[in-house]
């Protein structure tokens, strides 16, 4: 198989037992990787581990298999502040995913801040996870929800942006990457602008954290949220970083067990960070599994996985373009390794089905960013999006599969 210089795609490949699969008497292609990522070994064997080993709830016991379990769950939350450069580990809230954090941020943050006539801005890019949750908000409190432009790229318009920007601004979210299309947003320029008007800012990270590099700190956002499927680790389980002084004011999201430090009938006193925001039994061996996902990771090099995802982002862009009847959509030069395209005359779906019979998963829709295609004039796409161990080869798989599915719906 082709590799990128220095990259070993089949020592990576080999480490996924799914990709030794057939379907339809076909060699799986999988390239549903912004839906969710193949798990490698050292994932699934953390979880069979814990449940195996020291299967116990945590910070609740003092027995061994409690410290046992207490302290792996607490090793993944000292890596997902490596991970993402974030100053301390209580500033890492475990969640179920990037879902669960935005409406964290909503709920808590969002009720106890935005005031009748405040304004929330968002992007025309967003998944449904981060409009829904504003729309909420903005109906409850009496709010103003806005919306970012964008060309017929999907890029930001961000003259667009500062017109909207002004004292009323208390909250902008947006997404890093978007799901659909792979366009990267400039979000350090977006938070520093929101930044000088005195809003918060919350980054949607789902589809950037497992490609770019992240810095909250040098982003300086105040919410960064991401879901742990995305990078190779469990569904599930996820991570939502704030600013100490942001959650510190914040009132729980969920009441219950753990957020607390002691209850009586007439009050209740709640847990320091990152506690106060983890009621209840957690998801802990997906938690604990996401540590070894992130470690595949970084053994691997994210500039190394980089460096392979936009090779074949290059040459899968270069070999559609090249299909007649195939416009791709986000055709950008910043974005992840995602192609999201429509074929003339031929609805997504049906495609789909027919890549699905040669063994080639993608997805097909409109990705949960419904507002989106209807900015493109659309109904949805066909998406491919590219992982660690996909290969040019499965790529010239796809591009057959997709002159053969057209020649027989057209």
């Amino acid at each position: 198989m082709t590799s990128t210089a220095g990259y070993d795609v089949e020592r990576i490949r080999s480490q996924f037992p799914i990709l030794q699969r057939e379907l339809k008497g076909k060699p799986l292609v999988y390239f549903d990787n912004a839906a969710t990522s193949q798990k490698p070994q050292v994932v699934i064997d953390a979880l069979v581990e814990y449940y195996s080993m020291y299967n116990a709830n945590i910070h609740r016991g003092i027995h061994t298999l409690a410290e046992e379990a207490t302290a792996a769950y607490e090793a993944t939350r000292e890596a997902v502040r490596a991970f993402i450069g974030a100053p301390s580990t209580e500033e890492i809230i475990f969640t179920r995913g990037t879902t669960e954090g935005i409406n964290l941020v909503a709920y808590s943050w969002g009720r106890a801040n935005i005031l009748e006539g405040d304004e929330i801005i968002i992007s025309s890019l967003e998944h449904h996870s981060n409009i829904v949750p504003w729309q909420m908000l903005a109906a409850e409190k009496g709010a103003v929800l806005k919306v970012i432009p964008i060309n017929a790229h999907g890029e930001i318009l961000l003259e667009e942006y500062y017109k909207l920007l002004n004292p009323r601004t208390k909250l902008v979210s947006v997404v890093h990457a978007s799901n659909s299309l792979g366009v990267i947003n400039p979000v350090k320029v977006i938070i520093d602008a929101a930044h000088a008007v005195g809003a918060v800012v919350m980054i949607d990270g789902a589809q950037s954290t497992v490609h770019l590099d992240i810095n909250v700190q040098e982003l300086d956002c105040d919410f960064f949220a991401f879901s742990g499927h995305k990078l190779y680790a469990p569904t599930g389980v996820g991570a939502l970083y704030g600013k100490r002084e942001l959650l510190e004011a914040m009132p729980p999201f969920h009441g219950g067990g753990e957020m607390i430090k002691e209850v009586r009938f007439d009050g209740t006193t709640y847990n320091d960070l990152p506690y106060k925001f983890e009621a209840g039994t957690p998801n802990i061996a997906d938690t604990v599994a996401m540590k070894a996902a992130l470690e595949f990771i970084n053994g691997i090099g994210k500039e190394n996985i980089r460096r392979h995802e936009n090779d074949l982002l290059q040459y899968g862009t270069e070999q559609l373009r090249q299909i007649p009847g195939i416009q791709i959509k986000g055709d950008v030069a910043e974005k992840v390794s995602v192609i999201s395209f429509v074929a003339e005359g031929i609805h997504p779906q049906d495609l789909g089905v027919l890549l699905d019979q040669q063994g080639i998963a993608v997805r097909t829709g409109s990705h949960c960013t419904m507002p989106l295609m209807q900015c493109l004039n659309i109904t949805g796409t066909t998406r491919a999006s590219f992982a660690a161990y996909n290969t040019k080869e499965e790529i010239d798989r796809l591009v057959a599969g997709l002159h053969k599915a057209i020649k027989i719906l057209r």
